[in-house]
Protein backbone atom coordinates (compact mmCIF):
# COMPACT_ATOMS: atom_id res chain seq x y z
CA UNK A 1 0.00 0.00 0.00
CA UNK A 2 2.72 2.46 1.02
CA UNK A 3 4.73 1.37 -2.02
CA UNK A 4 1.89 2.29 -4.38
CA UNK A 5 1.18 5.59 -2.62
CA UNK A 6 4.68 6.92 -1.98
CA UNK A 7 6.81 5.70 -4.90
CA UNK A 8 4.89 7.82 -7.48
CA UNK A 9 5.50 10.84 -5.24
CA UNK A 10 9.28 10.30 -5.35
CA UNK A 11 9.46 12.46 -8.48
CA UNK A 12 8.28 15.34 -6.33
CA UNK A 13 10.07 14.46 -3.09
CA UNK A 14 13.24 12.49 -3.84
CA UNK A 15 13.77 10.96 -0.33
CA UNK A 16 10.70 8.80 -1.04
CA UNK A 17 12.88 6.87 -3.50
CA UNK A 18 13.87 4.75 -0.51
CA UNK A 19 10.53 2.96 -0.83
CA UNK A 20 11.71 1.49 -4.12
CA UNK A 21 14.29 -0.62 -2.28
CA UNK A 22 13.23 -4.09 -1.21
CA UNK A 23 15.76 -4.19 1.63
CA UNK A 24 14.31 -1.02 3.19
CA UNK A 25 10.72 -2.24 2.96
CA UNK A 26 11.65 -5.73 4.20
CA UNK A 27 13.33 -4.27 7.29
CA UNK A 28 10.33 -2.15 8.13
CA UNK A 29 7.94 -5.00 7.44
CA UNK A 30 9.83 -6.96 10.12
CA UNK A 31 9.60 -4.08 12.60
CA UNK A 32 5.92 -3.58 11.80
CA UNK A 33 5.21 -7.27 12.40
CA UNK A 34 6.96 -7.12 15.77
CA UNK A 35 5.07 -3.99 16.82
CA UNK A 36 1.72 -5.51 15.82
CA UNK A 37 2.52 -8.67 17.78
CA UNK A 38 3.65 -6.76 20.89
CA UNK A 39 0.61 -4.45 20.79
CA UNK A 40 -2.07 -6.97 19.89
CA UNK A 41 -0.70 -9.98 21.79
CA UNK A 42 -1.77 -9.03 25.34
CA UNK A 43 -5.21 -7.95 24.11
CA UNK A 44 -5.73 -11.24 22.27
CA UNK A 45 -4.64 -13.30 25.28
CA UNK A 46 -7.10 -11.46 27.54
CA UNK A 47 -9.87 -11.96 24.97
CA UNK A 48 -9.19 -15.69 24.65
CA UNK A 49 -9.10 -16.16 28.43
CA UNK A 50 -12.31 -14.21 28.90
CA UNK A 51 -14.10 -16.45 26.41
CA UNK A 52 -12.63 -19.68 27.76
CA UNK A 53 -10.72 -20.57 24.60
CA UNK A 54 -8.30 -22.94 26.34
CA UNK A 55 -6.10 -25.77 25.14
CA UNK A 56 -7.18 -29.35 25.77
CA UNK A 57 -4.22 -31.54 26.78
CA UNK A 58 -3.82 -35.21 25.86
CA UNK A 59 -3.91 -37.43 28.93
CA UNK A 60 -1.49 -39.91 27.31
CA UNK A 61 1.21 -37.29 26.81
CA UNK A 62 4.04 -36.24 29.13
CA UNK A 63 2.75 -35.58 32.65
CA UNK A 64 4.44 -32.17 32.72
CA UNK A 65 1.98 -30.99 30.07
CA UNK A 66 -1.11 -31.52 32.20
CA UNK A 67 -0.55 -28.16 33.91
CA UNK A 68 -1.01 -26.47 30.52
CA UNK A 69 -4.69 -27.39 30.41
CA UNK A 70 -6.75 -24.29 29.74
CA UNK A 71 -3.89 -22.15 28.37
CA UNK A 72 -5.38 -19.84 25.70
CA UNK A 73 -5.06 -21.21 22.18
CA UNK A 74 -5.94 -19.97 18.67
CA UNK A 75 -3.17 -17.41 19.14
CA UNK A 76 -2.21 -18.10 15.55
CA UNK A 77 -4.61 -15.29 14.69
CA UNK A 78 -1.86 -12.99 15.93
CA UNK A 79 0.71 -14.61 13.62
CA UNK A 80 -1.55 -14.36 10.58
CA UNK A 81 -2.37 -10.70 11.23
CA UNK A 82 1.25 -9.80 11.99
CA UNK A 83 2.32 -11.39 8.70
CA UNK A 84 -0.42 -10.15 6.40
CA UNK A 85 -0.77 -6.53 7.60
CA UNK A 86 2.94 -5.59 7.20
CA UNK A 87 2.99 -7.29 3.80
CA UNK A 88 -0.03 -5.27 2.72
CA UNK A 89 1.65 -2.09 3.97
CA UNK A 90 5.15 -2.54 2.55
CA UNK A 91 5.01 -4.90 -0.46
CA UNK A 92 4.11 -4.32 -4.10
CA UNK A 93 0.57 -5.72 -4.06
CA UNK A 94 0.44 -6.04 -7.85
CA UNK A 95 3.18 -8.68 -7.60
CA UNK A 96 1.89 -12.20 -8.24
CA UNK A 97 4.44 -13.79 -5.89
CA UNK A 98 3.15 -11.65 -3.03
CA UNK A 99 -0.46 -12.31 -3.94
CA UNK A 100 -0.01 -16.09 -3.88
CA UNK A 101 1.80 -15.98 -0.53
CA UNK A 102 -0.89 -13.84 1.04
CA UNK A 103 -3.62 -16.15 -0.28
CA UNK A 104 -1.84 -19.20 1.16
CA UNK A 105 -1.29 -17.57 4.56
CA UNK A 106 -4.88 -16.35 4.87
CA UNK A 107 -6.70 -19.42 3.54
CA UNK A 108 -4.64 -21.96 5.48
CA UNK A 109 -4.95 -19.78 8.58
CA UNK A 110 -8.71 -19.78 8.04
CA UNK A 111 -8.71 -23.56 7.68
CA UNK A 112 -6.75 -23.91 10.92
CA UNK A 113 -9.08 -21.43 12.63
CA UNK A 114 -12.07 -23.58 11.68
CA UNK A 115 -10.36 -26.65 13.14
CA UNK A 116 -9.49 -24.80 16.39
CA UNK A 117 -13.01 -23.37 16.65
CA UNK A 118 -14.69 -26.75 16.30
CA UNK A 119 -12.26 -28.38 18.74
CA UNK A 120 -11.96 -25.73 21.44
CA UNK A 121 -15.08 -23.59 21.22
CA UNK A 122 -17.66 -26.07 19.98
CA UNK A 123 -15.98 -28.89 21.94
CA UNK A 124 -16.09 -31.37 19.07
CA UNK A 125 -13.75 -34.21 20.06
CA UNK A 126 -11.81 -34.34 16.76
CA UNK A 127 -12.34 -30.78 15.57
CA UNK A 128 -12.32 -30.61 11.79
CA UNK A 129 -12.05 -34.19 10.53
CA UNK A 130 -8.67 -35.02 9.04
CA UNK A 131 -10.01 -35.82 5.58
CA UNK A 132 -11.72 -32.44 5.33
CA UNK A 133 -8.57 -30.69 6.52
CA UNK A 134 -6.50 -32.51 3.89
CA UNK A 135 -9.10 -31.67 1.25
CA UNK A 136 -8.86 -27.99 2.12
CA UNK A 137 -5.06 -28.04 2.03
CA UNK A 138 -5.09 -29.87 -1.30
CA UNK A 139 -7.56 -27.37 -2.77
CA UNK A 140 -5.32 -24.46 -1.78
CA UNK A 141 -2.28 -26.24 -3.23
CA UNK A 142 -4.21 -26.98 -6.42
CA UNK A 143 -5.11 -23.31 -6.84
CA UNK A 144 -1.53 -22.15 -6.33
CA UNK A 145 -0.19 -24.82 -8.68
CA UNK A 146 -2.59 -23.84 -11.48
CA UNK A 147 -1.79 -20.12 -11.07
CA UNK A 148 1.93 -20.93 -11.25
CA UNK A 149 1.46 -22.72 -14.56
CA UNK A 150 -0.89 -20.15 -16.08
CA UNK A 151 0.35 -16.74 -15.04
CA UNK A 152 3.62 -16.75 -13.07
CA UNK A 153 6.87 -15.30 -14.46
CA UNK A 154 9.03 -18.41 -14.25
CA UNK A 155 10.04 -18.49 -17.93
CA UNK A 156 11.52 -21.81 -19.03
CA UNK A 157 11.52 -22.93 -15.37
CA UNK A 158 7.71 -23.00 -15.22
CA UNK A 159 7.45 -26.80 -15.34
CA UNK A 160 10.83 -27.48 -13.73
CA UNK A 161 12.38 -27.32 -10.28
CA UNK A 162 15.89 -27.15 -8.81
CA UNK A 163 17.97 -29.55 -6.73
CA UNK A 164 20.46 -28.30 -4.10
CA UNK A 165 24.18 -28.73 -4.91
CA UNK A 166 23.46 -29.50 -8.62
CA UNK A 167 23.41 -26.36 -10.77
CA UNK A 168 22.56 -28.15 -14.02
CA UNK A 169 20.05 -30.57 -12.57
CA UNK A 170 16.61 -29.09 -13.13
CA UNK A 171 14.07 -31.94 -13.21
CA UNK A 172 11.22 -31.46 -15.66
CA UNK A 173 7.93 -32.09 -13.86
CA UNK A 174 5.52 -31.33 -16.69
CA UNK A 175 1.96 -32.27 -15.77
CA UNK A 176 3.18 -33.45 -12.37
CA UNK A 177 3.94 -29.89 -11.29
CA UNK A 178 0.46 -29.17 -9.91
CA UNK A 179 0.17 -32.35 -7.79
CA UNK A 180 3.79 -31.77 -6.69
CA UNK A 181 2.85 -28.27 -5.48
CA UNK A 182 -0.17 -29.73 -3.68
CA UNK A 183 2.05 -32.31 -1.98
CA UNK A 184 4.64 -29.76 -0.85
CA UNK A 185 2.14 -27.30 0.60
CA UNK A 186 0.05 -29.99 2.31
CA UNK A 187 3.10 -31.77 3.72
CA UNK A 188 4.75 -28.60 5.00
CA UNK A 189 1.63 -27.28 6.71
CA UNK A 190 1.06 -30.62 8.43
CA UNK A 191 4.73 -30.96 9.42
CA UNK A 192 4.72 -27.59 11.20
CA UNK A 193 1.44 -28.58 12.84
CA UNK A 194 3.05 -31.76 14.22
CA UNK A 195 6.02 -29.77 15.57
CA UNK A 196 3.71 -27.48 17.52
CA UNK A 197 3.81 -29.48 20.75
CA UNK A 198 6.16 -27.61 23.09
CA UNK A 199 6.27 -23.99 24.25
CA UNK A 200 8.01 -21.93 21.59
CA UNK A 201 9.13 -24.92 19.53
CA UNK A 202 7.31 -24.58 16.19
CA UNK A 203 7.32 -20.78 16.05
CA UNK A 204 11.02 -20.67 16.95
CA UNK A 205 11.83 -23.28 14.30
CA UNK A 206 10.07 -21.13 11.69
CA UNK A 207 12.31 -18.08 12.05
CA UNK A 208 15.49 -19.52 10.41
CA UNK A 209 13.68 -20.89 7.31
CA UNK A 210 11.79 -17.60 6.93
CA UNK A 211 15.06 -15.68 6.93
CA UNK A 212 16.70 -18.13 4.52
CA UNK A 213 13.88 -17.87 2.02
CA UNK A 214 13.89 -14.08 2.39
CA UNK A 215 17.51 -14.18 1.21
CA UNK A 216 16.80 -16.66 -1.57
CA UNK A 217 13.88 -14.55 -2.78
CA UNK A 218 16.03 -11.42 -2.89
CA UNK A 219 18.81 -13.16 -4.79
CA UNK A 220 16.41 -14.89 -7.20
CA UNK A 221 14.73 -11.59 -8.01
CA UNK A 222 18.00 -9.72 -8.65
CA UNK A 223 19.33 -10.38 -12.13
CA UNK A 224 23.00 -9.71 -11.29
CA UNK A 225 23.07 -11.81 -8.11
CA UNK A 226 21.18 -14.63 -9.80
CA UNK A 227 23.65 -14.62 -12.68
CA UNK A 228 26.65 -14.55 -10.33
CA UNK A 229 25.35 -17.47 -8.27
CA UNK A 230 24.12 -19.31 -11.36
CA UNK A 231 20.60 -19.68 -9.98
CA UNK A 232 17.32 -19.15 -11.88
CA UNK A 233 16.25 -15.52 -12.16
CA UNK A 234 12.57 -14.82 -11.51
CA UNK A 235 11.51 -11.22 -12.19
CA UNK A 236 9.48 -9.93 -9.26
CA UNK A 237 10.49 -12.71 -6.85
CA UNK A 238 12.39 -10.21 -4.73
CA UNK A 239 9.11 -8.90 -3.31
CA UNK A 240 8.76 -12.22 -1.48
CA UNK A 241 11.59 -10.97 0.75
CA UNK A 242 9.09 -8.61 2.37
CA UNK A 243 6.55 -11.37 3.01
CA UNK A 244 9.21 -13.69 4.48
CA UNK A 245 10.63 -11.01 6.76
CA UNK A 246 7.13 -10.07 7.92
CA UNK A 247 6.55 -13.76 8.71
CA UNK A 248 9.82 -13.91 10.64
CA UNK A 249 8.88 -10.79 12.60
CA UNK A 250 5.48 -12.29 13.36
CA UNK A 251 7.14 -15.48 14.63
CA UNK A 252 9.54 -13.60 16.88
CA UNK A 253 6.71 -11.41 18.18
CA UNK A 254 4.54 -14.43 18.95
CA UNK A 255 7.50 -16.18 20.60
CA UNK A 256 7.51 -13.38 23.17
CA UNK A 257 4.22 -14.76 24.49
CA UNK A 258 4.72 -18.42 23.53
CA UNK A 259 8.07 -18.98 25.23
CA UNK A 260 8.09 -21.30 28.25
CA UNK A 261 5.85 -21.12 30.22
CA UNK A 262 3.56 -20.14 27.35
CA UNK A 263 0.84 -17.52 27.82
CA UNK A 264 -0.82 -18.61 24.58
CA UNK A 265 -0.62 -21.38 21.99
CA UNK A 266 -0.86 -20.82 18.24
CA UNK A 267 -3.16 -23.77 17.53
CA UNK A 268 -3.81 -24.98 14.00
CA UNK A 269 -4.60 -21.38 13.04
CA UNK A 270 -0.92 -20.52 13.27
CA UNK A 271 0.75 -23.82 12.42
CA UNK A 272 -1.17 -24.41 9.18
CA UNK A 273 -0.71 -20.78 8.11
CA UNK A 274 3.03 -20.80 8.82
CA UNK A 275 3.69 -24.21 7.29
CA UNK A 276 1.56 -23.51 4.23
CA UNK A 277 3.20 -20.11 3.71
CA UNK A 278 6.66 -21.66 3.93
CA UNK A 279 5.71 -24.36 1.44
CA UNK A 280 4.19 -21.79 -0.90
CA UNK A 281 7.31 -19.62 -0.86
CA UNK A 282 9.41 -22.72 -1.58
CA UNK A 283 7.36 -23.73 -4.63
CA UNK A 284 7.23 -20.16 -5.94
CA UNK A 285 11.02 -19.95 -5.78
CA UNK A 286 11.46 -23.50 -7.15
CA UNK A 287 13.29 -24.48 -3.96
CA UNK A 288 11.13 -27.39 -2.84
CA UNK A 289 14.09 -29.71 -2.24
CA UNK A 290 15.96 -27.02 -0.33
CA UNK A 291 12.96 -26.99 1.96
CA UNK A 292 13.90 -30.50 3.09
CA UNK A 293 17.24 -29.15 4.35
CA UNK A 294 16.18 -25.83 5.83
CA UNK A 295 13.08 -27.38 7.41
CA UNK A 296 14.89 -30.54 8.44
CA UNK A 297 13.45 -30.58 11.97
CA UNK A 298 9.92 -30.39 10.58
CA UNK A 299 10.76 -33.29 8.25
CA UNK A 300 12.04 -35.38 11.17
CA UNK A 301 8.97 -34.58 13.26
CA UNK A 302 6.67 -35.73 10.47
CA UNK A 303 8.75 -38.82 9.69
CA UNK A 304 8.75 -39.86 13.36
CA UNK A 305 4.94 -39.97 13.30
CA UNK A 306 4.84 -41.92 10.03
CA UNK A 307 7.45 -44.42 11.27
CA UNK A 308 5.68 -44.84 14.61
CA UNK A 309 2.30 -45.50 13.00
CA UNK A 310 3.66 -47.95 10.42
CA UNK A 311 5.74 -49.82 13.00
CA UNK A 312 2.90 -50.12 15.49
CA UNK A 313 0.37 -51.27 12.90
CA UNK A 314 2.69 -53.83 11.29
CA UNK A 315 4.64 -55.17 14.28
CA UNK A 316 2.76 -53.93 17.33
CA UNK A 317 5.95 -52.23 18.55
CA UNK A 318 6.86 -48.56 18.86
CA UNK A 319 10.14 -47.19 17.52
CA UNK A 320 9.94 -44.03 19.64
CA UNK A 321 8.82 -43.68 23.23
CA UNK A 322 6.26 -41.22 21.89
CA UNK A 323 5.74 -39.36 18.62
CA UNK A 324 6.26 -36.68 17.35
CA UNK A 325 10.00 -36.69 17.97
CA UNK A 326 10.07 -33.90 20.56
CA UNK A 327 7.92 -36.00 22.89
CA UNK A 328 10.36 -38.90 22.55
CA UNK A 329 13.12 -36.80 24.07
CA UNK A 330 10.79 -35.58 26.81
CA UNK A 331 10.01 -39.19 27.68
CA UNK A 332 13.75 -39.81 27.88
CA UNK A 333 13.96 -37.20 30.63
CA UNK A 334 14.94 -34.05 28.73
CA UNK A 335 13.38 -30.88 30.11
CA UNK A 336 10.99 -29.15 27.74
CA UNK A 337 13.17 -26.05 27.45
CA UNK A 338 16.21 -28.22 26.63
CA UNK A 339 14.40 -29.96 23.79
CA UNK A 340 13.23 -26.64 22.37
CA UNK A 341 16.59 -24.85 22.51
CA UNK A 342 18.50 -27.82 21.07
CA UNK A 343 16.02 -28.12 18.21
CA UNK A 344 16.43 -24.38 17.57
CA UNK A 345 20.22 -24.80 17.40
CA UNK A 346 19.87 -27.61 14.87
CA UNK A 347 17.44 -25.48 12.85
CA UNK A 348 19.98 -22.64 12.67
CA UNK A 349 22.71 -25.05 11.53
CA UNK A 350 20.40 -26.44 8.84
CA UNK A 351 19.57 -22.90 7.73
CA UNK A 352 23.26 -22.13 7.25
CA UNK A 353 23.75 -25.40 5.37
CA UNK A 354 20.85 -24.59 3.04
CA UNK A 355 22.30 -21.17 2.24
CA UNK A 356 25.60 -22.80 1.36
CA UNK A 357 23.86 -24.76 -1.40
CA UNK A 358 23.49 -21.55 -3.39
CA UNK A 359 27.27 -21.35 -3.79
CA UNK A 360 28.26 -25.01 -3.59
CA UNK A 361 26.87 -26.03 -6.95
Amino acid sequence: MLYHILVPLSDIFSPLNVFRYITFRAAYATVTALLIAFWLGPKLIVFLRRHGVGQRIRTDGPESHLSKEGTPTMGGVLIVLATIIPTLLWADLSNRFVQMSLVACFTLGLLGFLDDYLLVVRRMRKGLLGRYKLLGQAAIGLTIGIVMVVSMSHGDMTLKTTVPFFKNLQPYLGLLLVPFVMLVITSTSNAVNLADGLDGLAVGLMAPPAMVFAGVAYLSGHVKFADYLNIPYFPGAGELTIFCMAMMGACLGFLWFNSHPADVFMGDTGSLALGGSLGTVAVLLKREFMLIIVGGIFVLEALSVVIQVISYKTTGKRVFLMAPLHHHFEKRGWAESRVVVRFWIIAIILALMSLSTLKLQ
